[in-house]
């Protein structure tokens, strides 16, 4: 009874369970490939927020700028230097004992 029931459920997974999991599978990623209605609406309020996020950014730099005209000029220089350079210099100020500033003189200090 075995040597009939073995090859029998052997040939009905191969012939029947293999093609149904990947036809299964192959329509949960064709219709997993495609955004929702919910996705494209929370991606569309994350693209507000962020448009908002940033022209409020905006308004703070142009007010500080206004206040403090040498704010403009040092962010400026800050940004056209490469991202490496800043991290490494954070990185080195957290590792360096800090000397107190009165004694340092501002060249110093950038090192």
């Amino acid at each position: 009874m075995e040597d009939i029931l073995v090859p029998i459920g052997v040939v009905g997974m191969l012939f029947i369970g293999l093609p149904w999991l990947i036809l299964h599978y192959s329509t949960q990623w064709k219709r997993a490939g495609s955004m929702t209605r919910e996705d494209e609406d929370l991606l569309d309020e994350l693209y507000d927020a962020a448009r908002r996020l940033d022209d409020r950014m905006h308004s703070i730099e142009r007010i500080i700028a206004a206040d403090n005209p040498e704010w403009a000029r040092d962010r400026i220089l800050r940004q056209d230097r490469p991202m490496d350079d800043r991290i490494e210099e954070r990185l080195e100020d957290r590792l360096e004992p800090r000397v107190p500033e009165k004694d340092m003189s501002r060249a110093e200090r950038r090192r």
